[in-house]
Parts: structure tokens; sequence; C-alpha cells
């Protein structure tokens, strides 16, 4: 007898791309703001200013101000 090898549980937040999503599936103002921040700064390499945008995501979404909730 066989048996079916089996993942590892994991928690499944529906959203891939790991960004803060309301229920509709788009991510709150300040995500957008803060994602959009990022995506600039890496263009600009700006590898500082990229970070600090990553850190402060981090702290909006572990605040009681993102209106998405936690992600994973």
């Amino acid at each position: 007898m066989t048996t079916e090898p089996t993942s590892p549980p994991h928690a499944d937040t529906g959203n891939p791309s790991g960004q803060n999503a309301q229920t509709d599936g788009t991510p709150c103002l300040p995500c957008q703001e803060l994602v959009l921040a990022e995506a600039v700064a890496n263009a600009e390499y700006d590898w500082s200013k990229a970070t600090d945008c990553r850190v402060l995501m981090k702290r909006h979404r572990e605040s009681g101000e993102c209106v998405a909730g936690q992600s994973a």
C-alpha cells in the first residue's frame, strides 16, 4: 500500500504577492502608496529608501491602521 505525499501545512492568504488586500482584493491606500514609493526607489537605485518603504509597510500592517489587516 502506498500513500500520496503531502505538503506541509501553510497559511494561505489567497494573495501570492504578499501585499495587504482588502476583502475586494485591492490593497488599502497606505499600502498602495508604500508599494509605489518602494518601486520608485528601486527604479532610482535608492536601496536605502526602498528598505525604508518595506519597514514602513511592515509597521503599517502590524498597526491597527491597516484596513486590510495583517497578511502572512
